[in-house]
């Protein structure tokens, strides 16, 4: 498997350390990006540049996507000089964006027709998870498929589930993105109580993390609000479309999610100010702050990670 011939599309924070694992792990990759200089440094490495979806899509075993909404994904592989249009029969492409499930069964429709097999298999964990191959995939579409690149996704990440038909990997995400909102809300507020009290922002993450308490975004971005690092992980501007997302997910099916509502309106806030949307999802502290009155506390803006 790891000898085959792999294109992916989306050189970004996220892709571009999934493209480094598949070189290092010995696969041949030919890359797409809307922006080249993104892509260069893995072409250092031995990859493959293409000027358009289709090219980085001829002679290949396995497509990967990751970009940023459904109209992209759509885009990319049946817009002009989409990769659609030069996929070999029994190709499998593997989507690692964040879409809707409805979108992505429709997707999975039009590629069956040809003979190609569509994988939803949004990921969660980050920049941090990209970088380090520690990712949770969550897969869905026919298990055939799965089993065939299930080798390559293990160079991704470390858990890799197949969770059900094409749709069920995006609409588990959804569950992800839902709990991702909600805890981070929990982090604003614990560390603005512990401040009030006295109480040091390190102090709480120390002792609180392993706790009942503890999460993923206590752990990881409670260090950042201390240090008022708003660098992107993971953009505010896309948590919201994942949450725009999730809320026609919950309204299709008749599920109340007011706790998610009001994270929207959280980040809606962030997003207000100037470059807030380019800022990592931590920043929803800075919407906090601003309704405690300590708007004064200008967060430090690093450039992107790498």
């Amino acid at each position: 498997m790891s000898e085959r011939r792999i294109g992916f599309i989306g050189t970004g924070i996220m892709g571009a350390p999934l493209v480094g694992h598949l070189l290092r792990g010995g696969c041949r990759v030919t890359v797409h990006s809307r922006t080249r200089a993104k892509a260069e440094p893995l072409l250092v490495q031995g990859a493959t540049w293409a000027d358009t979806p289709a090219g980085a899509a001829a002679e290949i075993d396995v497509l990967f996507v990751m970009v940023t909404d459904t109209p992209d994904v759509e885009q990319v592989l049946f817009g002009e000089n989409g990769a659609a249009a030069v996929l070999p029969r029994g190709t499998v492409v593997v989507d690692l964006s964040t879409i809707s499930p409805s979108g992505t069964r429709s997707i999975a429709a039009r590629l069956a027709e040809q003979g190609v097999d569509f994988l939803d298999a949004p990921v969660t964990g980050g920049d941090v998870g990209a970088r380090n191959a520690t990712l949770t995939i969550l897969v869905g579409g026919r298990a055939e498929a799965f089993d065939r690149v299930r080798p390559l996704l293990e160079q991704l990440g470390r858990r890799i589930v197949h969770v059900g038909p094409s749709g069920a990997g995006q609409a588990l995400k959804a569950c992800n993105q839902v709990l991702c909102a909600v805890n981070l809300m929990g982090v604003c507020e614990a560390l603005l109580l512990a401040r009030s009290a006295g109480i040091a922002p390190e102090v709480l993450i120390d002792a609180l993390s392993a706790g009942a308490g503890g999460s993923w975004a206590l752990a990881n971005y409670g260090p950042r609000m201390a240090a008022g690092d708003m660098a992107p992980g993971f953009m505010v501007k896309l948590q919201q479309k994942d949450l725009r997302i999730v809320q026609e997910a919950g309204q299709a099916a008749g599920v109340v999610m007011p706790a998610t509502a009001l994270a929207q309106q959280m980040f809606r806030s962030v997003e207000a100010r100037p470059g807030g949307g380019e800022l990592g999802t931590q920043a929803m502290i800075t919407a906090y702050r601003h309704l405690c009155g300590n708007g004064d506390e200008q967060p430090t803006r690093p450039s992107h990670r790498t």
